[in-house]
C-alpha cells in the first residue's frame, strides 16, 4: 500500500515512519510538512493512503482534502479536537489521537486494508469536511486548485462570483479563477452581510457595487467599481435595496 505522511512536526513524521516500518506491505512514497506540499504530492504520487495531520499552518487537514479530493483513503491525526473527533465517529472516518501507540496504528491500518467501498467513504469524508467548514464560520479566504498550484483568495478581495455549470468563477482584483464547487454551497459559506446573491448566476460583494442602473423595463444591473455590469433578478433587487438602505 502506497502511503503519504503529512504533518508539520518533523518528530511526528519520523515516529510514524518508524511505526510503519514494521508493516512490510506499506511503502512510504513521501512526506510533507505543510498542506500546500500535500495537495501537490497527492496529485503527483497518487498514494492509496494518506496520514494527515489536522492542525497545520497555511492549510489544515480538512482544506487539504477539499483541494486534493477523496480518491486516497485518509487517516487523520490530531492532538485533540473534540468537534472533529465526534464528526469522525459519526461518519466512521479513521483518526489517530496523538500520541498514539503502535497497536492503535496497526488497528487503523487493518481498517484501511479492508476499507469501505470508495463512493461511500468519499461521501462520508466530504460530509466531515463540510462540517469543519461550517465550524470555522464564514470564509475568510477561498481556496482554488489550479493544476498543481493552490490559490488563496482573501474573501474581502472578491468582487463577484459567477455560476458556470458545476463550477464557480471567482473574480477578485481583476483576476478570475474557476473553482469546482456548487454556487449554493459557496454562498452558504460566505458572510451574508458582505455577499449577496443578486441573480441565480451571480453573487456580488456589496462593497464592490458602485451603483444600480436600469437595464430595461423592470430590469436592473449592478455596476461594479471597475465598470463590470452584472444582471440583477427581481428578488435580488429587493434584497439589494434593503441591504443598501
Amino acid at each position: 500500500m502506497r502511503v503519504l505522511i503529512v504533518d508539520d512536526e518533523h518528530l511526528a513524521r519520523a515516529l510514524l515512519r518508524e511505526y510503519l516500518a514494521g508493516h512490510p506491505d506499506i511503502e512510504v512514497v513521501g512526506e510533507c510538512a505543510n498542506g500546500f506540499e500535500a495537495v501537490k504530492a497527492i496529485g503527483e504520487l497518487d498514494p492509496e493512503l494518506v496520514f494527515l495531520d489536522i492542525q497545520m499552518p497555511k492549510l489544515d487537514g480538512f482544506e487539504v482534502v477539499e483541494l486534493a479530493g477523496s480518491k486516497p483513503y485518509y487517516i487523520f491525526a490530531t492532538a485533540y479536537d473534540q468537534y472533529a473527533l465526534k464528526a469522525f465517529e459519526v461518519r466512521a472516518i479513521d483518526y489517530l489521537l496523538k500520541p498514539f501507540s503502535r497497536e492503535r496504528l496497526a488497528q487503523a491500518l487493518a481498517h484501511a486494508r479492508s476499507r469501505q467501498p470508495q463512493p461511500e467513504q468519499a461521501a462520508q469524508l466530504q460530509a466531515v469536511v463540510a462540517d469543519a467548514a461550517q465550524r470555522r464560520g464564514y470564509l475568510e479566504r477561498v481556496l482554488i486548485k489550479d493544476g498543481a498550484r493552490v490559490h488563496v483568495v482573501p474573501s474581502s478581495t472578491i468582487d463577484y462570483i459567477e455560476a458556470q455549470d458545476d463550477y464557480v468563477q471567482v473574480t477578485a482584483s481583476g483576476k478570475a479563477w474557476l473553482k469546482n464547487q456548487r454556487m449554493s454551497e459557496l454562498e452558504a459559506q460566505l458572510d451574508p452581510q458582505v455577499f449577496l446573491r443578486i441573480h441565480r448566476s451571480y453573487i456580488a460583494n456589496v462593497g464592490s457595487i458602485a451603483r444600480i442602473e436600469p437595464a430595461s423595463k423592470d430590469n436592473y444591473c449592478a455596476v461594479l467599481k471597475d465598470g463590470t455590469r452584472l444582471p440583477i433578478s427581481r428578488s435580488g433587487y429587493q434584497k439589494l435595496r434593503e441591504m443598501m438602505r
